[in-house]
């Protein structure tokens, strides 16, 4: 036997500590629901062991961010049990959810019709709007008539801004603080965002591309590397403003870009360029942001997040 003090043999026990009261108090943690719709993260691109080693990782983040969490991969140009399609994936997660609906029926006459519940919801890996992308990744929804829910893309976000600014200082073309008193000499002294999707890829990247500028003190202007001589036009604008150490900021994920896309736009511009945001932690915790979102959970804003026009 115990006391409130300690135990007999006159060794302490930890207590609980009491929750800190007011506004400062640490929230409590969320997990997913029980029975909660599985995440599926829409991969887009050739599939290959990068783009799911990329995609795996990403989904540790958001179920770190939100435990308890079904998180599958479908690819959207998928066609095999490696690399599984989007449809394929959704079809089964619809029959698992019927399947357990049944058994819950055979267990308990109380039980729920499962289901006729959300048996997934799709999460595009895809930080812009890229129209051509979202209308396979919408038709693959449609056509596994699973009833899926298809949430949006994860940008425009200023963890995106973030994650951009890392990647420009890990190729020594930003500070990485631009309150610490050092210098890169190789520091780029005019940024182009690019993208994927044309016009309205460059507004959503623009949103961005301010909240970068601020961060590095240097302007920024987004470009659509799928526009052809896009990255080029935008570069000599910047030239024409006086820049003239220019970078590439790519403000993609990576499986969405045509091999070699980027690395001909960066030799036409004369451009240095960063790496894509590829494992940065702010994709998955935006992705497990966007799945909390479209049920109405948390954590559905991630720190540094901020409402767009």
């Amino acid at each position: 036997m115990s006391s409130p003090t300690g135990p007999d043999n006159g060794l302490p026990v930890r207590m609980p500590r009491p929750r800190q009261p007011g506004r400062h108090r640490r929230p409590e943690p969320v997990v997913a629901p029980e029975n909660a719709p599985a995440l599926v993260l829409a991969v887009p691109g050739t599939p290959s062991g990068t783009h799911r080693g990329l995609a795996e990782e990403t989904l540790s983040i958001a179920r770190s961010e939100l435990p308890g969490l079904d998180a599958r991969i479908g690819y959207v140009d998928g066609t095999d049990e490696e690399f599984p399609s989007l449809r394929t994936v959704l079809t089964q997660a619809a029959e698992e959810r019927v399947a357990r609906a049944r058994e819950a029926a055979a267990a308990s006459e109380e039980a729920g019709p499962v289901a006729d519940e959300l048996p997934a919801v799709v999460v595009p890996l895809l930080a812009g709007p890229e129209a051509a992308r979202m209308r396979q990744i919408r038709q693959a929804v449609l056509n596994s008539g699973s009833g899926a829910e298809l949430t949006d893309v994860l940008g425009p976000h200023p963890l995106l801004a973030e994650g951009v600014h890392v990647k420009l200082s890990e190729a020594s073309l930003a500070r990485a603080d631009r309150a610490r008193l050092f210098t890169v000499a190789t520091a780029a002294d005019g940024i182009v965002l690019a993208t994927l999707g044309g016009e309205e890829a460059v507004q959503a990247a623009g949103i961005t591309g301010m909240l970068l500028a601020a961060r590095l003190a240097v302007p920024v202007l987004a470009a659509a590397l799928d526009e052809e001589g896009g990255v080029p036009r935008v570069a000599e604008q910047l030239r024409g403003a006086g820049s003239r150490q220019l970078a590439i900021a790519p403000c993609l994920i990576g499986p969405e870009i045509p091999e070699g896309l980027l690395e001909t736009a960066a030799r036409e511009a004369g451009c240095a360029t960063a790496e894509p945001l590829g494992t940065y932690p702010a994709v998955g915790k935006l992705v497990a942001s966007a799945y909390a979102a479209k049920l109405g959970i948390g954590p559905q804003s991630p720190q540094g997040a901020r409402s767009t026009p």
